[in-house]
């Protein structure tokens, strides 16, 4: 893949949901979970039919998917506000550094706009350097005003 080669972003159907499968199994097990396609579709799926999260899909002219981003709603209490939280960014290691996650994330911060969201949101693990880099330079900033923690259930 060339990395002149044009990238099409697009809100994802369920006409589209086989292509983004593999791609949410890959980030899943980016993140340490075994590989398991049926729980990847069901999740996803669900997703989309109770209108929980929004989906985007990158592809390349020749339609191949090249990674996604999913967003989930939410809201700030101190705003008065929705705000998203960008809970997942994958791009497919053939695809990486040509851009693909750079115009995703710009295809969601496009989108929680469009929605009237204030704020996207997102966590990353400690050792994404990577992805620390990409979110560095599209002017993310880092939170320093507040820890998080999370509680098992």
């Amino acid at each position: 893949m060339s990395k002149d080669m044009p990238i099409y972003i697009q809100q994802v159907s369920a006409l589209d949901l086989e292509q983004v499968v593999p791609l949410f199994d890959a980030y899943r097990q980016f993140y340490g979970a075994s590989s398991d396609m049926t729980l990847a579709r069901h999740f996803l799926a669900d997703r989309m039919t109770q209108n929980q999260s929004v989906l985007l899909l990158a592809r390349g002219a020749d339609g191949v998917a090249l990674g996604f981003v999913q967003l989930f709603p939410s809201f700030s209490s101190v705003r008065a506000a929705p705000i998203y939280i960008l809970n997942d960014l994958f791009v497919a290691p053939e695809a990486r550094r040509r851009g693909v996650g750079a115009q995703l994330l710009q295809a969601a911060a496009d989108k929680a706009r469009a929605a009237g969201a204030i704020r996207l949101k997102l966590s990353t693990a400690i050792t994404n350097m990577a992805a620390q880099k990409l979110y560095e330079a599209m002017k993310w900033i880092r939170e320093e005003d507040f820890q998080v923690y999370n509680f098992s259930l």
